[in-house]
């Protein structure tokens, strides 16, 4: 049997749905430039398939978190701008100048290190405009305005600062940080300066700058959940039917006997787990589709498998060897993530390897 018909559980990328997020996001940005965020292997969907689509979409400019991710990117595209979140440890020069990686210096003694060293020419600047996470603070800002020797001789990148509510639009922290950013930028050196992640990007044009950093808006996640998902989806998932069969009271279901029947039902076990991404918090509480009738998952999820009830659905359509939908045209991955208690990015990120994958528009 080939790989596809051997596989239990089907993952599928659409790239062709995320040159459209690319496309609407370009839109919506107008004048400001768009930097797509490829950190976590693409969101878990696969930083060697999504970067180089982009990159003949002509997208130019990408961001990762770490410097091993920077320099697997800069195998697959020779030739684009890429920024590392994570900043710049001294020993780390020699490579970040080898591979054409610009660091994001998150304090002082950063700053410091950086003018110290010859290997990378250029950097850019975080600031904490509200986090607390990474970023100078706004003591720094002003230690750094006030001598800016560290930053002679060096070519300041971008600067930027990442926003914590913007998926709350009405939320007051984006206005402030709004004029945070805008306080504190006057104070450095001009340089390119980007406040809007993906939630950022419909926050309004003040909030564009010179370029907007997105990664969940273009692999379908929704940046605006108090409305309609202005994405296309980008994923489906799906799992096989190994087995079904007739139970009934009082019979339980699963580890721990979470789950008790109470009556006549049948029930199919479906080879998903945890070690496929399936987090364990979706055990009687997540829902997969048998064409487009939702239905329950009852008892825990396992590490390789799951269990649905599927009373009532005709025999033809859970036949072992046919899939159910877990992600999908039914089911969002924001769907899924709500039933499981978390948000979009961790579903994408845990996605296991066993799967089978498909990418539909690679060509």
């Amino acid at each position: 049997m080939p790989p596809s018909d051997r596989a239990c559980t089907l993952l599928t990328v659409d790239l062709n749905a995320i040159a459209t997020n690319y496309r609407r996001l370009r839109e919506r940005l107008r004048s400001a430039d768009l930097h797509v965020v490829v950190k976590a292997d693409a969101y878990g969907l696969g930083m060697a398939q999504v970067a180089p689509f982009l990159a003949k979409l002509g997208c130019q400019h990408f961001f990762v978190a770490t410097l091993d991710e920077g320099m697997a990117l800069r195998a697959l595209l020779p030739d684009v701008e890429i920024g590392v979140f994570d900043g710049f440890l001294p020993d780390e020069a020699t490579t970040y100048g080898a591979h054409r990686l610009v660091p994001y210096l998150n304090d002082l003694h950063q700053v410091e290190q950086f003018a110290a060293q010859t290997a990378v020419p250029a950097a850019g600047l975080q600031i904490d405009t509200g986090m607390a996470r990474l970023g100078l603070t706004a003591d720094e800002v002003d230690r750094l305005a006030s001598d800016t020797r560290p930053l002679r001789g060096a070519k300041l990148h971008a600067i930027l600062s990442h926003l914590a509510c913007a998926d709350t639009p009405a939320h007051p922290k984006n206005a402030a940080q709004l004029a945070c950013f805008r306080t504190q930028i006057r104070k450095l050196p001009a340089a390119r300066l980007s406040l809007a992640n993906s939630g950022g990007v419909f926050l309004g044009p003040e909030y564009h700058f010179d370029f907007a950093r997105t990664g969940a808006a273009i692999y379908g996640l929704n940046p605006t959940p108090q409305d309609p998902n202005p994405m296309a989806q980008v994923l489906t998932l799906q799992g096989k039917i190994l087995q079904v069969r007739d139970v009934d009271s009082p019979q339980t279901v699963g580890y721990g006997a979470t789950y008790r029947i109470d009556g006549p039902s049948r029930i199919a076990t479906v080879a998903v787990g945890y070690a496929d991404g399936y987090l364990r918090t979706l055990g009687n509480r997540g829902s997969c589709f048998v064409g487009d009738r939702q239905v329950p998952v009852i008892g825990r999820v396992s590490m390789d498998l799951i269990t649905i009830d599927v009373t009532g659905i005709p025999s033809q359509q859970i036949l072992p060897g046919s899939f159910v939908e877990l992600i999908g045209p039914h089911h969002s991955v924001d769907d899924l993530a709500a039933e499981a208690g978390t948000i979009g990015y961790e579903i994408l990120t845990s996605l296991g390897q066993r799967s089978q994958r498909t990418y539909l528009g690679e060509a």
